[in-house]
């Protein structure tokens, strides 16, 4: 099946770009509820995966050996803007752990946040591991390390005891055995899985669900919810999408994006569970068509959550600051499977 048609972006009265997509809603049951495109497309995981591998901390009982604030398990699942924040929360976790950013095996990039590069400029610095938006899930990682008694040099192999459960726990909240995952590399060194659409979605249906799940890892799921909606800011940064969405919802869902387009959500304790891919790796069109979705579920009964009007369209603006277009979602629909 082709991807949908998701969101058109106009410049006066020409529909300049169309972003173009797949989309899937399951349960918690693992049911394939509804979709747009083909929901048996296959992505990779990439950061909308950091919530489940940020079981591992918890389960690992790392969370509670090192005293985990709700703001440093929130970092955990982040993809981060490298804001201050961010980096002194990541610092701090690696100082309970008696390491440094040293220990970090994720590799070096820019801050997004503007005020955090130009502050480095000034000073004459380069950004450092706890930049990257990665660093908080390694960070996680290293904790889980140390708590398992395993190496912390070599937590990045697919063979390691971290990465081990990381797998067990995507396939518990999957509903897909190991063996069809599809194992690349993310931007962070970090293995992530490619696996289909519905599945991504089945995954936040029983993370934000998990009733049907083993007692502690229902117990871990729960705190991972908690953790973001409790400190939105630590998940992505000022003026994200994520971490709006969290800080307006987060009590009634838990969403993350990844790179490539992709969005995962869960409706909080109403066993559903929403992804979507942009096929052109886009996300600029992301707070629309979710919006969208909710419109077509709302429709069909689902109870969600209320958010702000103005997020249903956004406008295209200039360099002089006039409106000259927009991006608003395609009328597509979620159909029955």
């Amino acid at each position: 099946m082709n991807p949908s048609a998701l969101a058109y972006v106009t410049r006066g009265d020409i529909v300049e770009s169309t972003h173009y997509g797949d989309v899937a809603v399951c349960n918690a049951d693992g049911e394939l509820l509804r979709q747009a495109g083909d929901a048996q497309r296959r992505c990779y995981f990439r950061s909308s995966g950091k919530p489940i591998q940020a079981l591992t901390v918890v389960l690992s009982g790392a969370a509670d050996r090192f005293e985990f604030t709700a703001q440093e398990l929130a970092v955990c699942c982040a993809s981060h803007y490298g804001s201050q924040i961010h980096t002194q929360t990541v610092a701090g976790i690696l100082a309970k752990l008696g390491l440094d950013e040293s220990a970090l095996q994720c590799g070096v990039h820019p801050p997004a946040d503007a005020a955090e590069r130009d502050r480095l400029a000034r000073e004459g610095k380069s950004p450092s591991p706890l930049h990257n938006n990665c660093s908080g899930k390694h960070a996680g990682m290293l904790a889980a390390a140390i708590a398992m008694g395993a190496s912390v040099d070599d937590y990045l192999a697919l063979d390691h005891p971290v990465q081990r459960s990381i797998l067990h726990n995507n396939s518990l909240l999957t509903g897909l055995p190991e063996s069809e995952f599809i194992i690349g590399v993310d931007g962070c060194g970090a293995p992530t899985i490619g696996l289909p659409i519905a599945a991504v979605a089945r995954a936040y249906a029983r993370l934000t669900s998990p009733e049907g799940l083993p007692t502690e890892v229902a117990e871990a799921c729960r705190r991972i919810c908690e953790a973001m909606a409790q400190a939105p800011e630590m998940v992505a940064g000022h003026g994200s999408f994520y971490t709006e969405l969290l800080g307006e919802a987060g009590n009634q869902l838990t969403a993350k994006g990844g790179a490539e387009g992709l969005l995962a959500c869960g409706l909080r304790d109403r066993g559903l569970g929403i992804a979507f891919k942009v096929s052109d790796g886009s996300g600029r069109a992301h707070r629309v068509v979710f919006m969208r979705i909710l419109e077509l579920l709302a429709a069909d009964g689902v109870t969600v959550p209320a958010l702000p009007e103005e997020w249903r369209q956004e406008e295209v603006i200039n360099h002089h600051q006039l409106v000259v277009g927009g991006i608003m979602p395609a009328q597509f629909r979620l159909d029955r499977v």
